[in-house]
């Protein structure tokens, strides 16, 4: 029995990454050997052991065989003859095809080494193609590692092409996609996933809403970037270095996704498109499995950034509506994280980039007035409850109006 160190925490150490996790392949064994020896099985498709001491995943090496479309759709065999080259051979990058023996030797059959050092994501072989979970993944890793000069190879992306054409991503489960998407929101680069995607067709299928964004005109007056599809990816950009929060990167993302629906006759604005995006983000979230709270903070970012963007504009009654429909007075962290998306929106046209955004604190500052209101006396002022909300509601505007009146908005 040889125990090899595989995949990711190979390719980290290589990066002069820090390794977050170990995952290693046994050659030579059973699973009745591995029970016997204390590890415990978890894998339901193939053998896969928790380590007794390490609590690490262990998994027989084994080879794989399409039998049907999909990322289901393969058997896989494991037996004490399947070789470690074999088990890698059946990966999906070559820089996650690597392995380290018991006495710290590379394993590297497919010249993982040599890409990464080329900063080049390259598909092992071309039963790339039999999985279109791949696609997602690759898309993932050239944003994850786009900081430090990754692309993915030009074969992998024709690869790519050919299995969108093919109907492969059709196949793909909601559950997965959003999995893989929600990773690489999650990531330093989220936009270069969005752009790997759509290089090789796959947004259109996965990602409509999003897709159908390019190409859409805006007045130029407002956006010297002029496309829709290219403004979301510089506000995705932004929200990226604003937050690490993925709520407010996915409100970014399906903060316009109304303007693909604008009648063209209208264009190149976009009138209503708040309402139009917010109602579509709706569908997307049903579509895929989004978390409440991330769907929410969309629907918010989509219906309210315009309110947002003209705060100095607003009226007390309007800025409080926006309050109360952001539930700030109970979720202030939901709040700010609708502002940082309207940050993000601001900044994500072409020269506004570094531009300051003096609403986000003009609002907070409203809130503020408003949210130390006194409310104690009203316990004991023997009103109902409907009376009391009307009371509290009366006293904030009334503070905001108090606020706006001495607040001179930003030359």
């Amino acid at each position: 029995m040889e125990v090899y160190l595989v995949g990711g925490a190979v390719r980290d150490e290589l990066l002069g990454l820090p390794v977050k996790e170990r995952d290693w392949c046994v050659v030579g064994a059973t699973p009745d050997e591995l029970v016997q020896q204390g590890y415990r099985p978890v894998g339901k498709d193939f053998p896969v052991f928790i380590h007794p001491q390490s609590g690490e995943e262990y998994a027989l090496a084994r080879t794989e065989r399409k039998t049907s479309a999909g990322y289901h759709g393969f058997s896989f065999h494991t037996s004490p003859e399947v070789t470690i080259a074999e088990d890698l051979g059946r990966r999906d990058l070559t820089v996650n095809a690597m392995a380290r023996d018991s006495a710290g030797n590379l394993i590297d059959p497919f010249n993982g080494s040599a890409d990464i050092a080329a900063k080049r994501l390259r598909h092992v072989s071309t039963a790339f193609a039999e999985d279109p979970v791949r696609i997602l993944r690759a898309a993932k890793f050239a944003a994850r590692f786009h900081d430090l000069g990754f692309r993915i190879a030009d074969e992998t992306v024709q690869l790519m092409r050919q299995m969108v054409t093919n109907g492969e991503a059709d196949a793909l489960v909601p559950d997965r996609v959003w999995k893989e998407t929600e990773a690489a929101l999650a990531g330093p680069d989220p936009r270069v996933y969005f752009e790997a995607l759509r290089e090789c067709g796959a947004l259109a299928v996965l990602f409509a809403e999003i897709d159908a964004l390019f190409g859409v005109p805006q007045p130029a007056k407002w956006h010297p970037e002029i496309d829709t599809g290219l403004h979301t990816m510089m506000v995705l950009e932004q929200a990226a270095k604003l937050s690490d929060d993925v709520d407010v990167r996915f409100a970014a993302l399906v903060h316009d996704l109304g303007k693909a629906t604008t009648p063209k006759n209208e264009l190149p604005s976009h009138k209503g498109h708040e309402l139009r995006s917010a109602k579509l983000v709706k569908s997307f979230a049903k579509r895929l499995p989004v978390p409440n709270a991330c769907r929410d903070l969309g629907c918010l970012v989509a219906e309210y950034h315009a309110h947002c963007h003209r705060a100095f504009e607003l009226r007390p009654e309007t800025i409080l509506r926006v309050l109360d429909r952001a539930d700030a007075f109970r979720r202030p962290e939901r709040f700010e994280r609708f502002l940082l998306a309207c940050e993000a929106d601001s900044r994500g046209r072409t020269g506004l980039e570094n531009d300051p955004y003096p609403q986000a604190d003009y609002f907070r500052a409203a809130f503020a007035a408003a949210k130390n209101v006194a409310i104690d006396d009203l316990t004991n002022a023997g009103l109902s409850g409907a009376d009391i909300g009307r009371e509290i509601h009366s006293r904030r505007l009334q503070a905001i109006t108090q606020f706006k009146r001495v607040q001179e908005p930003p030359k």
